[in-house]
C-alpha cells in the first residue's frame, strides 16, 4: 500500500480498495488563518453508484465471515489508528482548529470504540423460544442489514465516523462513508488506513462531496439499506424523506441545544467547572454543548460571576501553539456569523454580557474564526440562543423561582438529547432525571458520549440509538425461522 495520500493532504475517493480522481476537487481551508491545508476529490453521480455497488458486491463475503474474523479486523483498525495518532491529530486539528490534546483524544476514542466493538462483533445473540407443538422449532436470528451509508458531520469526524462504522463492520455491514466537506481529509486517511491494516476491498468506502448531491444520493440509492447521519435537525429531515422511498432504515443523531439545571444545594464549584468545560470546549460545537443554563435565583449571581470568571481566564489560539490554548477557532465563517448574530440578538434584548461578547482585538488571530468564551446573563426565552443552536463558545443564563419551573422550560424545546442536573439532593435528582424529556441525563457531571453507554436522541434530536449494545443492533435485522420436524 502506498503512503497514506490523505495525510499529505491529497484526499481521494476511495473505492473498492482503489484511491481515485473525482469529477473535481476542493480545498480544505485551516480555520485559524485561512490557509490552504489540501485539497478533496469530489465524487459525482457515477462515482456514488460506483461506491455503493462495491460495497454491494463485498457484501456476501463480509457478512459471511466469522464474527471472530471481523473482530479482528476492527482490531487492527484500532491498531492503525493508534499508530498514527500524531500525524492523525495534527490534520484533524487543522482541519478542524481544535487543540491538539482534544485531537489526540478524539484518535483515541474512535480507537476505543472500533476495538470496542471489536469485543461486541462476538455478541450478536439470537434467541431459541418454545412453541406449543412437538414438530416445532422457532429461532430467532440477527442478520446485517446491507450495505449502510455513514453521513459524517465536521465537529468529531473521527470518532462520530467510528460510531457508525465499528458497529455497522461489527455487524457484517459494508458501508460507504461521506464525510464532511469541512474535514474530509482525516476521515478518508481512517479508511486508507483501513485498507492499509488489510480490510478487504469494497467494504469500507470513502466520498467526498456536497451532501445536497451525494448525501441525497446515498439516500435515495436502491442498494443502501440503512443511513447513518449526525448533524442538523433540519438536513436529518430531509434525509428522512429521501430514505422514506426506498423504507430505508436510518439513525439520526441531530441537534441538541442542551440545558443544564443548577439547584440552589448544587456543587457549586463542579457546576461551574463543568459548566465552563461543557459550554465552551471544541469552541461549542458539540451537539452536546451546554446550551442554555437554568439556575435558582438565590445562587444565580454568584453562580454568574463564577462562570464569567472562568470564561475570561481562557485562552484563544492555533490549536498547534505551545502553550496549548483552552479554544481554537470556529470551524467556519457562518459559524463566526452565527455566533455573533446571535449575541448581537440577546444584547439588544435586555442580555447582560459578563464575559466575551465580541471578536477579540488580537492582530495574532484577526485571520481566524475565533470568538471568545461568553456568558449572557439575565437571559429570556425569547432570544435566539436560548431557541436555536448558536453551536459556539456563547452560553446564556435563565433565572428561575423553582426546579420545577426549570424541568419545565428544559422541556419547552423540541430538542432532547442531553441534559445536566446539579444537586445533591436525591429526591430532585431521580425525579428530574426521569422528567426531562432527553436521550441522557448526566447528573453531577458532564460525561459526553461514551461507546460502552447508549447515546439516544429524543423528540426532534434523533432517531435510534448510538453507541452500546444497542447501536450494534441499529445494524442487524432479526429474522424468524419457523422449522417444522414432524415428518
Amino acid at each position: 500500500m502506498p503512503q497514506i495520500q490523505a495525510l499529505q493532504g491529497n484526499g481521494r475517493l476511495v473505492i473498492d480498495g482503489a484511491l481515485l480522481d473525482g469529477a473535481g476537487s476542493f480545498q480544505v481551508l485551516n480555520p485559524a488563518d485561512g490557509s490552504v491545508v489540501g485539497s478533496a476529490q469530489i465524487a459525482d453521480d457515477a462515482a456514488v453508484d460506483a461506491a455503493v455497488e462495491a460495497a454491494q458486491r463485498a457484501f456476501p463475503a463480509w457478512s459471511a465471515l466469522p464474527a471472530e474474523r471481523r473482530a479482528r479486523h476492527l482490531e487492527a483498525m484500532a491498531d492503525w489508528l493508534l499508530a498514527h495518532e500524531d500525524e492523525l491529530s495534527r490534520l484533524l486539528t487543522l482541519e478542524q482548529g481544535k487543540p491538539r490534546s482534544e485531537s489526540k483524544g478524539e484518535v483515541r476514542a474512535a480507537a476505543k470504540a472500533f476495538r470496542w466493538y471489536a469485543a461486541e462483533a462476538v455478541r450478536a445473540y439470537g434467541e431459541i423460544m418454545p412453541t406449543d407443538s412437538p414438530n416445532l422449532r422457532s429461532f430467532v436470528i440477527k442478520q446485517p442489514v446491507g450495505v449502510v451509508a455513514c453521513i459524517v458531520t465536521w465537529n468529531y469526524p473521527l470518532g462520530l465516523m467510528s460510531w457508525k462504522v465499528g458497529p455497522a463492520l461489527a455487524a457484517g455491514c459494508t458501508v460507504v462513508v461521506k464525510p464532511a466537506g469541512k474535514t474530509p481529509l482525516s476521515t478518508l486517511a481512517i479508511i486508507e488506513g483501513a485498507l492499509e491494516a488489510g480490510l478487504p476491498a469494497g467494504v469500507l468506502n470513502g466520498i467526498a462531496g456536497r451532501g445536497e448531491a451525494v448525501g441525497a444520493r446515498l439516500a435515495a440509492h436502491p442498494l443502501v439499506r440503512k443511513i447513518s447521519f449526525t448533524g442538523g435537525t433540519e438536513t436529518g429531515r430531509a434525509l428522512l424523506h429521501l430514505a422514506a422511498d426506498t423504507v430505508k432504515r436510518v439513525t439520526l443523531e441531530l441537534g441538541g441545544h442542551s440545558p443544564m439545571l443548577v439547584a440552589a444545594d448544587a456543587p457549586l464549584d463542579i457546576a461551574v467547572a463543568d459548566a465552563a468545560k461543557r459550554s465552551f470546549r471544541n469552541a461549542g460545537q458539540l451537539c452536546n454543548s451546554v446550551n442554555r443554563i437554568y439556575v435558582h435565583e438565590t445562587i444565580a449571581d454568584e453562580f454568574a460571576a463564577r462562570l464569567a470568571t472562568a470564561a475570561g481566564k481562557m485562552r484563544l489560539g492555533f490549536g498547534l501553539d505551545e502553550p496549548e490554548p483552552d479554544l481554537g477557532p470556529l470551524s467556519m465563517a457562518s459559524g463566526l456569523q452565527r455566533v455573533e448574530e446571535h449575541v448581537e440578538d440577546a444584547r439588544a434584548k435586555g442580555g447582560q454580557i459578563i464575559a466575551g461578547g465580541s471578536r477579540p482585538n488580537d492582530e495574532r488571530l484577526a485571520h481566524g474564526w475565533f470568538y471568545p468564551p461568553t456568558v449572557v446573563d439575565h437571559a429570556t426565552d425569547d432570544m435566539r440562543m436560548v431557541t436555536q443552536e448558536t453551536f459556539g463558545p456563547v452560553v446564556p443564563i435563565l433565572r428561575v423561582a423553582t426546579m420545577d419551573e426549570a424541568i419545565e422550560r428544559a422541556n419547552s424545546l423540541e430538542f432532547g438529547l442531553v441534559a445536566f442536573v446539579y444537586t445533591k439532593d436525591l429526591k430532585f435528582a431521580t425525579r428530574s432525571a426521569e422528567r426531562l424529556e432527553f436521550g441522557t441525563v448526566n447528573i453531577n457531571n458532564v460525561g459526553g458520549g461514551d461507546v460502552p453507554f447508549p447515546y439516544p436522541g429524543w423528540k426532534q434530536s434523533g432517531l435510534g440509538v448510538e453507541l452500546s449494545h444497542h447501536g450494534l443492533e441499529e445494524y442487524l435485522a432479526v429474522k424468524h425461522v419457523r422449522l417444522g420436524i414432524g415428518y
